[in-house]
């Protein structure tokens, strides 16, 4: 009976090494991508922010779907109204599917400040894929499939229809949910766009940089630190004020992602040109050459994917920096201008006293851009732990 224990206890350390070499075997035979996906899926924030980043970018793609209205709708009846509340109880204690109240709408009589309350005695269902406006999806077909909202009254006009405000309404009578989904497709896209060009910018750049060196290397250099030495705010003011005020806004649109790039391509520039200095005289390079590939294939075939993941990092914490620009442009004016719609459009119609004081869900733009900014922040940690998935 007493060598039973002792049994026990020997078979304890043979059976965690069984299972350490196991997980040796499956590291051993692994490939490369597999490995940066374990490594990367135990960085729980990371994760979590690819999920939200995937949602955000849906609400952007489908954003004439998810949102109840269209941008350009008012109403009169809900200028400045605060967000609906959805309920599941009535006023009776009765279990009924989501609905919201009818708004009854008065006045102060000494500040005339609008005044929204509850009618309890007028319910309004929400639905789901109901009918609402007629919309073109992407330009391509006409539709008024919406993902919810209120159904719509007969012999009602548009503006006085019921509605529910998710996140409220502006000055207008707008819904801000609906402003917000909207804004989501210029504030994200133009993030890609802008780094995509300074990608491509910053690998020809600072390849040719590193990987013919000499004068060339210098003199590229002399240009990036030039760059960088210009204050950067100024640069995007004098870049965005030279933009013709009567350009339409697609034109705007591309001409913002193109200054972004312009100024930002120089830190992947700088990246690529350390990397290809570290890698010119490594083997497989050598071996390249000798097997008579060209200048260009070596570059673009056998150097840049070595470290491609190094890329995907740095794109990842890219991002944000672009979407902050464009906000930043466009609530001083100097970016994108009504009517086009992004975050930073929004912002800057809400920048004034009165709406901090009386309005204050109107700044919702502004969660959105926190939130997107500090997700990418976190997926790029992410990516960058996972870039070298053979790291201790």
């Amino acid at each position: 009976m007493t060598n039973q224990p002792q049994a026990a206890q020997t078979n304890q350390p043979r059976i965690a090494l069984d299972e350490e070499a196991r997980v040796g075997e499956r590291i051993a035979v692994a490939t490369p991508a597999t490995l940066m996906w374990w490594k990367f899926r135990k960085h729980k924030l990371a994760v979590i922010s690819s999920i939200f980043l995937i949602f955000m970018y849906l609400l952007a793609i489908f954003c004439e779907f998810v949102s109840p209205y269209l941008p350009d709708d008012t109403s009169a009846l809900y200028k400045s109204a605060p967000p609906s509340k959805i309920r599941m109880i009535d006023a009776d204690g009765n279990f009924r599917r989501p609905f919201v109240y009818g708004t009854d709408l008065s006045r102060d009589p000494e500040t005339l400040r609008a005044i929204y309350t509850e009618n309890q005695e007028v319910i309004y269902p929400i639905k789901f894929f109901t009918q609402g406006p007629t919309y073109e999806f992407w330009g391509l077909w006409e539709t008024d499939m919406h993902l919810f909202g209120v159904a719509v009254l007969p012999d009602i006009p548009q503006e006085e229809q019921p509605r529910v405000m998710v996140l409220g309404a502006d000055r207008i009578g707008r819904d801000v949910f609906t402003m917000t989904v909207y804004g989501a497709r210029i504030s994200l896209s133009i993030g890609l766009i802008g780094v995509f060009i300074s990608l491509g910018v910053g690998i020809i750049i600072g390849g040719i940089s590193g990987f013919y060196g000499g004068i060339i290397d210098n003199l590229i250099q002399r240009i990036i630190e030039f760059i960088r030495s210009i204050p950067q705010i100024p640069l995007w003011m004098a870049l965005s004020a030279a933009l013709p005020l009567e350009w339409p806004v697609l034109r705007v649109y591309f001409a913002i992602s193109l200054i972004l790039s312009l100024v930002g391509w120089t830190n992947m520039a700088r990246v690529v040109r350390g990397r290809f200095l570290a890698m010119r005289e490594e083997d497989f390079v050598l071996s390249a050459r000798l097997t008579g590939s060209s200048e260009g294939r070596i570059i673009l075939v056998h150097m840049v994917p070595s470290f491609l993941s190094h890329i995907i990092a740095s794109l990842t914490l890219a991002v944000p920096y672009m979407i902050l620009s464009e906000t930043s442009l466009s609530f001083i004016g100097l970016g994108l201008r009504a009517p086009a719609i992004s975050w930073g459009v929004l912002l800057a119609e809400a920048q004034n006293v009165r709406s901090i004081a009386l309005t204050p869900w109107v700044f919702w733009p502004a969660v959105a851009v926190i939130s997107t900014v500090l997700a990418f922040n976190f997926l790029g940690d992410g990516m960058r732990d996972a870039a070298d998935p053979y790291a201790r």
